[in-house]
């Protein structure tokens, strides 16, 4: 059998290959406890040809949703009631403006005619302390019934008022009242204006005249009771009573020949009545 002899400037090439191939496995395979290294966005770039002109790129943005505040999930507001600062804001010294509505009657006596009411109100006036107030009251009625007053009663007056409460105060005022009318239902009472040659008075006032316009004394007395709806605002429910003692007179349409003064006919109409209101105050 013929035996292969390598000669020894084969097995010195053989055995350099075969380093070399073992050296390279050695180097491919990384040890155990190296890290691991991720390329980043540079080592991404795709590889431009020479001469190209770089292109930036630009990292990715990340978008984050607002946090949630503990305010978002409370819901729509809700209204409350006067605050004790608000009350005591009332009780402080200032200008005071009021609107309102009444309604009610106004009873003749003694034979003067009656009328139902229904008013409209005017208010201002200053607090002067935690206790009082000083208002003016202006009102503005209509005062109608079927043979009795058809026209318009006012009044103006000066109310001293206490607070007897943070609710309830009490009022009295002083000041003067009067009537208008136009043409009633009433019928024309003796002496006839034709046989008049002076002015005349009447004694009482039954029967009354058929039509007055005049003016007189009025006096009131009033128990409010007063809700704060806020620092500026507030609602009052008010019981009134009043007293008028109006001078009528009716124009005869004549004159005196010798004064050359107007013949007028004249009554007092003594009333009373009340009303029941109801209003805002500003302050």
């Amino acid at each position: 059998m013929a035996v292969l002899k390598l000669k020894p400037p084969a097995i010195r090439s053989t055995t350099f290959v075969i380093a070399l191939a073992l050296a390279g496995q050695a180097r491919a395979a990384p040890p155990a406890d190296a890290p691991v290294v991720v390329p980043g966005p540079s080592d991404l770039r795709p590889a431009m040809a020479p001469g190209a002109t770089p292109v930036a790129t630009v990292p990715a943005l990340a978008t984050t949703a607002p946090a949630a505040t503990p305010g978002d999930n409370e819901g729509e507001p809700k209204l409350s009631l006067a605050t004790e600062a608000d009350r005591d804001a009332w009780r402080r010294p200032g200008f005071r403006m009021g609107l309102g509505v009444g309604y009610g009657d106004l009873v003749g006596l003694d034979g003067a005619p009656s009328g139902r009411l229904l008013a409209f109100l005017l208010r201002l006036g200053i607090r002067l302390d935690a206790d009082w107030s000083l208002l003016a009251s202006l009102q503005y009625a209509r005062a109608s019934t079927a043979g009795g007053l058809d026209g318009l009663r006012f009044a103006g007056t000066i109310d001293p008022t206490w607070h007897a409460t943070s609710h309830l105060s009490l009022a009295v005022g002083l000041g003067f009242g009067g009537i208008v009318e136009g043409s009633t239902s009433r019928p024309e009472v003796m002496p006839l204006p034709g046989s008049l040659s002076n002015s005349y008075t009447f004694p009482g006032p039954s029967p009354p005249l058929p039509s007055c316009s005049g003016v007189g004394v009025s006096a009131l007395a009033r128990a409010e009771w007063t809700i704060v709806l806020g620092p500026r605002s507030a609602t009052s429910f008010a019981l009134e009573a009043v007293g008028q003692w109006t001078g009528c007179l009716d124009d005869t349409g004549l004159m005196n020949r010798d004064t050359g003064q107007a013949i007028v006919r004249r009554q007092w109409w003594p009333h009373t009545g009340g009303t029941v209101q109801w209003g805002f105050t500003w302050r």
